[in-house]
């Protein structure tokens, strides 16, 4: 491991971003079938034997530490249905240069595992959820559970997490009427409600058919909602954060379509399957597993990591132009 240290090369690209920001599938299946990500069916999960093993991840993340990475977050699928998760977060905690370990879940499982997340040292939770109403919420997951998530969200304010936010996407004619009500969960809460544009990551491109609603229409919803909305700082994706007056809580607009944040991109994506994106929009993947389980050296898995972000693409706009066409019909198939 020194060698990679003594050269002192870091995760950066031609454009000049640093990369300290790691986010890690750790599973493909989900316990929901939210139409914006997959058919009610589900899709073709990638077997267990060709997912990451626990060892596998706190290696790789041994080695990304040492080239600056020092936020970590674990995403699904579902990350919870994992079994060893606890144990993942646990390790991932005492790893030297880890400054932070996040969590984004749908919320389903989390009175299970609450107690266990938060004696582990996890930093902070996102929880999906894009509705209040019982029915929408069905109609979009196509499975039951509002009421479990709003307890486990409840559960999980109370237990004293650095950081806990909810993540919505906004579906123009579906839940935009919900901003409101999403925006009110901050007035007593010191949480942070992120609204997201919807991203064309499912198999039926359902972004395609009007329910897309961009951050600038947002935003004009919510000064139409508010008589002032006072900015804030947020993280780099959170591009417009405001606080309403008297609200202990911010809400965030996230541009992930749009794609106005890409200038300050200081994310990697790995995937459950052990592939390195550089880009949420890009195809061309980098292979780990495969050198990973053929005996490749740190030095070795650092040199891919560096040269995947070196050859990151200008932005999300470019990275599509160089696509032919997709081979991952769903966003957990590259990690939420």
């Amino acid at each position: 491991m020194n060698s990679v240290t003594d050269k002192n090369k870091y995760l950066v690209d031609q454009y000049g971003r640093f990369f300290d920001y790691l986010r890690i599938s750790v599973i493909e299946n989900c316990n929901l079938r939210c139409i914006y990500c997959m058919p009610e069916t589900g899709i073709p999960f990638a077997a267990p034997a060709d997912l990451l093993k626990k060892d596998e991840i706190l290696r790789i993340l041994r080695i990304v530490s040492f080239l600056g990475v020092h936020k970590i977050r674990y995403t699904g699928g579902e990350p919870l249905i994992r079994q060893d998760i606890v144990d993942i977060i646990g390790e991932t905690v005492e790893i030297k240069g880890i400054k932070s370990v996040h969590l984004t879940t749908n919320g389903l499982l989390l009175d299970k595992k609450l107690t266990e997340l938060k004696n582990a040292g996890l930093t902070g939770i996102n929880i999906s959820l894009d509705t209040l109403d019982a029915a929408k919420f069905v109609q979009i997951t196509r499975r039951d559970g509002l009421q479990l998530v709003l307890a486990n969200l409840a559960q999980t304010i109370d237990s004293g997490f650095e950081s806990v936010k909810i993540n919505m996407v906004v579906l123009r004619k579906f839940n935009d009427d919900e901003l409101y009500q999403f925006a009110e969960l901050t007035r007593d809460k010191t949480i942070s409600v992120r609204f997201i544009e919807l991203m064309p990551f499912d198999a039926h491109q359902i972004w395609k058919t009007g329910h897309f609603m961009g951050v600038e229409l947002m935003i004009k919803r919510f000064r139409e909602l508010y008589s002032e909305l006072i900015p804030e700082s947020g993280s780099y994706t959170e591009r417009h954060v405001f606080r309403i007056p008297g609200y202990k809580g911010k809400i965030a607009l996230i541009p992930s379509y749009t794609r106005s944040l890409c200038g300050s991109c200081n994310r990697i994506r790995l995937t459950a399957n052990g592939q390195i994106r550089n880009c949420l929009y890009a195809e061309h993947e980098y292979d780990l597993l495969g050198p990973l389980r053929n005996g490749a050296s740190e030095e070795e898995l650092a040199e891919i990591f560096i040269g995947a972000m070196r050859e990151k693409a200008r932005d999300g706009w470019d990275a599509q132009r160089q696509v032919a066409e997709t081979h991952r019909d769903s966003m957990t198939q590259i990690g939420g």
